[in-house]
């Protein structure tokens, strides 16, 4: 008789005591993640009651003056709406074309071995903290604008505008070239093998095969600009007025994010002034969910995949309606051009740079379309690959000015030494060691029960509507600004708490922020393990937890890691959530408590840019430090990730 052989998965009774433990375990980190983001949700919507009920939605919404220090306060936040939606509108009209056909040269121009270079090269924008593009934009960009056109001041909406449209170029990009990317190489064929030139087959068939997850980059392109507080801050010179005329590009604006990051440090708890700023970060919350739930959305509703046998995408457009909608398009550019000739009076600097945008898209058009396929290709493919040596040169210029003015300020002292007199001489060390303090607290705080959460959602619990309603708030809190996650940890841990402004008080509201990253990453991580090892391990007699721990978590690791240093990055290069809960701007001593507050790179740099003359120097080191950290945390999380990978596929 041949002996049993026993099963070495088989569970037994204290097993499964544990495994019920562990799925306990596994809910209760759930249900904590579940309970923050709703929390902060409630908790946003609970300080701005008394701003509606008092002022009146209506008169936030339409009022066209926001001073709140005056007699009698004014809270109309329309000229605040307007600008945050302006500078938006800017930012997109300027990195939508840059994205587009900077996506279309990686995925179907580019030479097969300089993809990766340049999707690398791309994605390391998305690397560079706001506070650094700040700071480039204030002491660099705003200088440019000013001389090169004439105006007093630089600070502007057209700054802010091409600020925030190179920060949203790295999620245009990359977005949309994976959209691309997808499009099956069937296709490309069949159109290919009819005779199509390589542009023609890009435009009528790969586009449109990507239309959804094209349309998908750009509303979050969009989403990233909305939010943005730090970088527009500091270029837009934070005029609370509408540009007179309103298509004045030289005009100073300020946003929503702006306006909040301005006034919630120096604001009375509980003033009238106090529930119109959380009101104004509802109205700023409502705009970002619209616009993340329409991306999702997109994705979710409209396929990627071209479908020959007919059916027609809600975006794709009928052949009748293409030329209407290009003479608009022509139309609305000719007006604009008459406007600036005429009701502007040819002001200096914007009609040279509409009329020369209309002169330049015109001439473009006419060669491609008088020109044979053949060459109509190569002047349409020029145009792609200089959208792609502008990202370049963007990248270039930045990274130049950080990097070779930064470099001198670098020494030992500095590294390692205080600041002294306000900065401006000494070095930067205990704000090195607060951000590494903040980071570290906030991933304490952050990893269990986001890794809990993720595997829970994705392993035990039912789907249905309450699943998908957890998702939605967890989705749409992720894309919540940074700056509303300040004012929540300002509002509930420093002062409802009583945490006051303390390194504590910063971990926590870190770890909220990053906490939907990485329950979102790990659950998404999870759910690409094939089913079918699942049910291998069951069918042997392996229990869920079992299953999970070694047949599942090992081939979802890296996407975990992956999210996890991402949030790490992300944690390391924010200010606005650090600004009102855990910094201070100078600090000899590291902190004794948690209960103390700290010095933190990205706040320093901010204060050193913006409020002490004659800093330059120490500032472009401290930019330096900032930018090398964040991105040496990315650069761990791709080497991590590869190293996982072939780990686990030996």
């Amino acid at each position: 008789m041949a002996a049993e052989i026993k099963n070495p998965f088989q569970g037994t009774g204290g097993r499964r005591i544990v495994e019920r433990g562990i799925e306990r375990s596994l809910l209760i980190s759930g249900t904590v993640a579940v309970i923050v983001v709703f929390f902060i949700i409630l908790y946003l919507f609970r300080d701005a009651y008394p701003a509606f009920r008092n002022i009146g939605l209506g008169k936030i919404l339409t009022g066209m003056k926001w001073n709140p220090a005056g007699e009698p306060p004014s809270y109309g936040a329309y000229p605040l709406i307007v600008g945050t939606v302006l500078v938006t509108l800017g930012a997109m009209a300027f990195s939508i074309p840059l994205g587009i056909g900077s996506a279309i040269f990686i995925s179907e121009i580019s030479p097969s071995r300089l993809k990766t270079g340049f999707k690398f090269l791309t994605e390391l924008l998305s690397g560079i903290p706001s506070v650094v593009y700040g700071f480039f934009g204030l002491v660099i960009m705003t200088n440019w604008l000013r001389i090169a056109f004439d105006q007093p001041t630089g600070e502007s909406w057209l700054a802010g505008s091409i600020l925030l449209g190179i920060m949203a170029l790295p999620t245009i990009i990359s977005v949309s070239e994976d959209a691309i990317s997808s499009v099956p190489t069937d296709y490309k064929e069949a159109s290919l093998a009819v005779g199509a030139t390589r542009w023609q087959t890009i435009r009528r068939v790969v586009v449109p095969s990507a239309l959804s997850g094209i349309t998908a980059a750009i509303i979050l392109g969009m989403g990233r600009a909305i939010g943005e507080t730090m970088a527009v801050m500091m270029v837009t010179g934070n005029a609370a007025i509408l540009p007179e005329p309103i298509m004045n590009v030289f005009s100073p604006i300020r946003t929503i994010t702006g306006t909040l990051g301005i006034e919630m440090g120096e604001v009375a708890a509980g003033s009238s002034h106090y529930h119109a700023l959380f009101a104004l970060a509802v109205i700023l919350f409502i705009i970002v969910l619209l616009v993340n739930s329409s991306a999702l959305f997109i994705l979710m509703k409209l396929s990627e995949r071209f479908r020959p046998s007919g059916k027609k995408s809600l975006f794709q457009i009928p052949k009748i309606v293409a030329p209407l909608l290009k003479k608009v398009l022509w139309g609305a550019v000719a007006l604009l051009v008459v406007y600036y000739a005429y009701v502007r009076g040819g002001t200096r600097g914007g009609l040279e740079a509409v009329v020369l945008l209309a002169f330049s898209l015109a001439l473009l058009t006419f060669l491609a379309r008088k020109s044979s396929p053949r060459q109509g290709q190569k002047i349409v493919f020029s145009a792609i690959s200089g959208s792609m040596a502008v990202v370049m040169v963007l990248l270039g210029v930045i990274l130049y000015y950080i990097v070779v003015k930064g470099i001198p300020a670098i020494s030992w002292d500095f590294l390692t030494q205080p600041p002294r007199d306000l900065g401006r001489a000494g070095g930067i060390f205990p704000a090195i060691m607060g951000t590494l303090y903040l980071i570290g607290g906030a991933m304490l705080i952050a990893i269990p029960p986001g890794v809990g959460a993720g595997i829970y959602l994705s392993e035990y619990a039912r789907e249905g509507k309450i699943t998908r309603l957890i998702r939605a708030g967890i989705d749409n809190l992720n894309g919540t600004p940074s700056i509303v996650f300040g004012l929540f940890g300002f509002a509930f841990l420093v002062l409802y708490l009583d945490l006051g402004i303390s390194l504590l008080a910063g971990m926590i509201t870190l770890g909220f922020m990053v906490l939907p990253t990485i329950v979102r990453t790990t659950e998404e991580a999870v759910k690409s393990v094939p089913q079918s090892m699942r049910e291998a391990s069951l069918a042997v007699g392996a229990t869920k937890w079992q299953t999970i721990r070694r047949v599942v978590v090992p081939p979802a690791a890296p996407g975990v890691i992956t999210g996890v240093i991402l949030s790490v990055g992300r944690a390391a290069g924010e200010t606005a959530p650090i600004i009102f809960t855990a910094v201070v701007f100078s600090q000899r001593f590291l902190p004794h408590s948690p209960m103390e507050p700290v010095m933190a790179l990205p706040y320093h740099l901010f204060v050193l840019t913006t409020s002490v003359p004659d800093s330059l120097h120490n500032a472009y080191g401290t930019a330096l430090v900032l930018l090398i950290v964040v991105l040496m945390i990315y650069a761990a999380a791709t080497v991590i990730r590869l190293r996982y990978r072939r780990t686990v596929r030996r």
